[in-house]
């Protein structure tokens, strides 16, 4: 099964020529936050799989104006493709952004869901906008990871865990793929295509 991951820039070769080739195939897109809604929208168009969002710290006009033809699954544990989906968007609280939380508040948002996590009989991927602590964030208050994900994944061992939020450009040991655990951990900047075997969905 291939993913599209998508987060923090809204692709050239999608966005402005539509390379049609980056979407064939594609059965789930998960958008992982800082994205333009328009370039969502966009993509409803030359697309059947269905699009997944969250909120990244820079997204607080979807508000006003959401993605249209597009699932947000903030706060929400969804089974898309057979794949169990958490979503979990936003930053590390650094100034009054909507979608900025403290450790505390990202910790009390995982403690509300556990009902619905364990419902869903656990998680394939942890979809979030921000790293975890350690895993690929970076030193700075707005780029710092939340510990409470390392948690997750350690309860949870969910297959993956995607987000967004640290660009390729802001730092030189940028790595694509970590792991933690049981989980792959994998910063979808940009884009990335994302095969998932069929008997981890099934």
């Amino acid at each position: 099964m291939k993913i599209l991951l998508l987060a923090d820039q809204a692709e050239p070769t999608l966005w402005e020529h539509l390379d049609r080739r980056k979407l064939e195939g594609v059965e789930l897109v998960l958008a992982c936050g800082d994205l333009p809604a328009s370039y969502l929208s966009f993509l409803t168009c030359f697309t059947a799989a269905p699009i997944l969002y969250i909120r990244g710290n820079h997204d607080d006009q979807y508000a006003q104006n959401p993605p249209e033809g597009c699932l947000c699954i903030e706060d929400q544990v969804v089974t898309v493709c057979g794949l169990r989906i958490l979503g979990l968007g936003g930053s590390m609280r650094y100034n009054c952004g909507v979608n900025q939380y403290t450790e505390k508040q990202m910790r009390q948002r995982v403690q509300k869901l556990r009902f619905k996590i364990w419902r869903s009989g656990g998680i394939d991927i942890l979809m979030t906008h921000s790293p975890a602590r350690s895993l690929g964030d970076d030193t700075d208050l707005a780029h710092t990871g939340f510990k409470t994900f390392l948690d997750v994944m350690e309860k949870y061992r969910p297959c993956y865990m995607v987000h967004g939020h640290v660009h390729q450009n802001y730092q030189y040991n940028f790595k694509r793929v970590r792991h933690h655990g049981d989980t792959t951990v994998i910063n979808a900047f940009g884009y990335y295509l994302l095969d998932v075997p069929v008997t981890e969905h099934s």
